[in-house]
């Protein structure tokens, strides 16, 4: 048989169009497990089969292809259904509303029948059809992806009405207008699911951001109690100093240079709440500002926050630099404190009961990272556990949250291009924190 090499052109690419749809949908079904992928990716499998019967370049049996049909809209049903948000059936409060939403069922019902007339191909135009519905319903509430591919279909088509496109092209001799719309609906499709994943990136970070300061306020008691700690020793030095300087002012015996060594320590004691009060604020305000910081400095602010704690457990705390102290790194500082504060946090729960607790924090690298292990000598983590700790809500702690550690990576990853992993060792559990150094 002879065909036409025009013909055989547009149909490889029609089928290489769709081909790619189904390869695009399978990779993001893998990697989310959405149904609105899957569903789609049946739906371009059934209408590959549909639209190579339909060509007649290979093989023709008209029953097959109304099979393919038939499991292409059913296909095409359950994407629409998923893909759909907002309420099928608007609310109608009075007259004026049935009115309206009448006159756009009816716009959505003889579009959806010109896209049928149009193109023949009842899948796209079901999906079309559902789409629209939750367009015009729903308008208020903006669904971006739905809009983008309701809004291309309806241009084209209203388009194609004005200049009676069809008729032309048919008269014409060019190719079946089908082959338009296979094309048309991939790319469609691409750019509303483009807009859809954007999306739920940006959803997913608000999400992680809400976490980030929950995790922050669900410490607050905790955190308070240690400023707390942090205080009482300094406010007291500063009483016995006011008391020892009263008693010398009252017997005449204060002199000048006992004066200037007395107010030299309140000032040092008062320097120290202020630093304290710093630490506690920083690490407290929302911060997206990305900067480059002494590494030193954060660590310090955890440890500053969290010593009174640590102090009343009777744990020992030791931080060595095996580089330069003066290092810098890349990202947002108080997000570094945060995720040394959680660590550091975790390590004085399982030092509970132990003999002669310790942490140990040493700052070492190599060519491309900046390597801080966070040592404790408290319990091991179960084997079965160990691969879990970073999962969300994973928690082995009766009163736990399981999002310290989660937070942790993803802030690692997202702030400092880095990593974080755990291990136990012979004498406890080491947290290793890589950070990528700074150029």
């Amino acid at each position: 048989m002879n065909y036409d090499i025009t013909m055989v052109l547009f149909y490889g690419i029609t089928f290489g169009i769709v081909f790619m749809t189904i390869i695009y949908t399978l990779i993001r079904y893998i990697a989310s497990k959405e149904l609105i992928y899957i569903s789609y990716c049946f739906m371009q499998i059934f209408s590959l089969g549909y639209i190579v019967l339909y060509s007649n370049l290979f093989y023709e049996n008209q029953i097959i292809q109304d099979i393919f049909l038939l499991f292409a809209t059913f296909s095409a049903i359950v994407f629409a259904l998923s893909f759909y948000k907002g309420k099928f059936l608007p609310t109608i409060k009075n007259s004026k509303e049935l009115i309206i939403n009448t006159i756009l069922l009816n716009i959505v019902i003889l579009t959806s029948l010109y896209h049928y007339i149009l193109f023949e191909y009842i899948p796209y135009t079901v999906i079309y059809a559902i789409l629209f519905i939750s367009v015009v319903f729903n308008i208020k509430d903006g669904h971006k992806p739905t809009l983008v591919y309701v809004i291309g279909w309806s241009i084209f088509c209203f388009l194609l009405f004005i200049f009676n496109f069809k008729h032309i092209y048919t008269e014409s001799g060019l190719l079946d207008i089908v082959l338009v719309a296979f094309a048309l609906e991939a790319v469609l499709f691409t750019i509303s699911i483009s807009y859809k994943y954007t999306n739920l990136q940006q959803q997913k970070i608000d999400y992680e951001n809400m976490l980030l300061q929950q995790s922050k306020l669900a410490k607050t008691g905790e955190m308070i109690g240690n400023i707390a700690h942090q205080f009482r020793q300094p406010l007291n030095n500063i009483s016995y100093i006011l008391m020892n300087l009263r008693k010398k002012f009252s017997n005449n015996k204060l002199e000048e240079s006992y004066f200037n060594k007395k107010t030299n320590q309140i000032d040092k004691q008062l320097q120290f709440l202020s630093t304290t009060i710093d630490h506690f604020k920083e690490f407290y305000t929302p911060s997206k500002k990305f900067e480059t910081f002494m590494l030193k400095e954060a660590i310090n602010n955890s440890i500053s926050i969290l010593s009174a704690e640590l102090k009343r457990k009777n744990i020992t705390l030791s931080c060595e630099f095996k580089i330069n102290e003066n290092v810098k790194i890349e990202g947002i500082k108080n997000e570094l404190s945060q995720v040394i504060l959680s660590i550091l946090t975790n390590a004085s729960d399982a030092l509970s009961n132990i003999e002669s607790p310790h942490i140990d924090i040493v700052v070492h690298s190599n060519e491309a990272e900046v390597i801080i292990d966070i040592k404790n000598n408290g319990k091991q983590i179960e084997k079965q556990n160990i691969d879990k700790i970073f999962e969300p809500y994973f928690s082995t702690k009766s009163d736990g949250t399981g999002i310290g550690l989660y937070l942790s990576k993803i802030i690692l990853e997202k702030s400092f291009r880095g990593d974080i992993k755990v291990k136990n060792i012979e004498e406890g559990v080491v947290f290793t924190l890589l950070l990528e150094k700074t150029i």
